[in-house]
């Protein structure tokens, strides 16, 4: 074979200074979206990240049970202890916000629903 096709499935070198550019860049803008969301819309956008951190967990599954070289099963485990850690606590704040719109009484919500 000439030497072109054997070098065209090769994998690239990583380009360590654009992914950090990328890194960097989606970390302000997160934070910078974060830091605008009103309390009033945490408690769903908490429940949207819980469905996505799901979705972390399975494929963190699916790694780490698969026939991977040990140091990738062990990403996957760090991932799956991540993406549970997150759904725990998102679940755990979630609760909390939701009793302070309950009354004292037992009754409903302040606005008056059951």
């Amino acid at each position: 074979m000439p030497p072109d096709v054997v070098n065209a499935h090769a994998v690239p070198p990583l380009d360590l200074p654009s992914m950090l550019f990328v890194f960097m860049l989606s970390t302000f803008i997160g934070v910078g979206v974060i830091r605008r969301v009103s309390r009033l819309l945490h408690t769903p956008l908490m429940s949207l990240t819980n469905a996505i951190s799901a979705i972390a967990v399975v494929g963190a599954i699916l790694v780490t049970g698969s026939d991977y070289p040990i140091h990738i099963r062990f990403l996957g485990a760090v991932a799956l202890f991540a993406s549970m850690t997150n759904i725990v606590s998102g679940f755990l704040i979630t609760n909390r916000m939701l009793k302070m719109f309950k009354t004292r009484d037992g009754g409903g919500d302040k606005a008056g629903h059951p």
